[in-house]
């Protein structure tokens, strides 16, 4: 009898074991599934809020264009160019916005005959002072053009079909600066390096030639313009457009004077920028979501246009 007990006892132990680590597991699982519900909920407030960004950039551009009543120009010293940030009691939005016009296009550098012009001597330049190695444009010719001969330092589908996985060179313009990293050289560092002087938008997707707006480009950009565009002459504009936008060639001669470089830069630049790119970031507790757009917008009562759209 002794022992039948002991036994029960044992039996009864276990059981209760087994309701405890039961009832454990059902209150963890309730737990997991409040969490994953506060998250899923999260992350959908903050992807909402990451839109709504882009439609108050939208409002921001078109808000600055109307107190430039007019006037053809942009430049850093504009609403747009400010980052904002929106507190809606439940979660932040965070916009900024970058004009694309004030980037080297590395789509002029490469036209489809594969032929080397002035704006792939543009691009040689700015990567010799990004100290990358200007002959990384031979693989963007390669890239582009229709033919199948590779340039010195270059790459076409015969090299590219070697890789894993393979593929082919394009043989057409690059769609986003992220396509760069199928290109030969362009490895993730270079990219990045590239990243804030680069585009590869025009005013419209058939341009031969992208105008840099001179109100917005980088120090780094203005000397690719021309080999005699020293940094100190880059400094002069950047500090001038500080102050008083640049809103037409009497205005840039006032600083470079109307000598070769001047009249150089005559058929490179412009005034006013027309591409955007609008970043914003929505946030709802430690969810997070950002959406990214470009937009082609040239001022006046017009809506931006979206050409390109990215959610992550």
């Amino acid at each position: 009898m002794r022992g039948e007990r002991g036994f029960a006892l044992v039996i009864t132990l276990i059981v209760t074991a087994l309701l405890v680590a039961l009832l454990a597991e059902f209150v963890n699982e309730v737990y997991v599934d409040t969490s994953h519900s506060h998250n899923f909920v999260a992350s959908q407030q903050a992807s909402i809020l990451a839109e709504s960004g882009i439609q108050g950039g939208y409002q921001l551009l078109q808000y600055s264009a109307l107190l430039r009543a007019g006037a053809s120009y942009s430049a850093l010293t504009e609403q747009w160019a400010k980052p904002f940030s929106y507190d809606t009691g439940n979660g932040t939005v965070t916009v900024t916005i970058e004009e694309e016009s004030g980037k080297l296009n590395l789509n002029n550098g490469a036209p489809p005959n594969g032929t080397a012009n002035d704006y792939t001597m543009m691009a040689q330049r700015l990567f010799t002072t990004l100290k990358l190695q200007p002959e990384l444009t031979d693989a963007l010719l390669d890239w582009v053009d229709t033919n199948d001969t590779p340039h010195p330092s270059g790459a076409e589908s015969s090299y590219y079909l070697t890789l894993k996985p393979p593929y082919k060179a394009k043989n057409s313009t690059l769609d986003t600066v992220e396509e760069l990293g199928l290109l030969k050289g362009f490895t993730p560092e270079v990219i990045a390096k590239l990243r804030p002087f680069v585009t590869v938008y025009g005013k419209t997707d058939f341009e031969v030639a992208t105008l840099v707006n001179v109100n917005t480009a980088p120090k780094e950009v203005l000397m690719a313009l021309d080999q005699n565009l020293t940094a100190d002459l880059a400094e002069r504009i950047i500090e001038a457009r500080k102050t008083t936008p640049l809103k037409t060639a009497t205005d840039l001669s006032s600083i470079l004077g109307t000598g070769p470089v001047f009249i150089s830069l005559g058929s490179k630049v412009t005034y006013s920028g027309s591409v955007y790119r609008i970043h914003s970031e929505g946030k709802v507790g430690e969810s997070i979501a950002v959406v990214e757009a470009v937009v082609r917008y040239a001022g006046g009562i017009g809506t931006p246009t979206p050409i390109y759209w990215r959610e992550y």
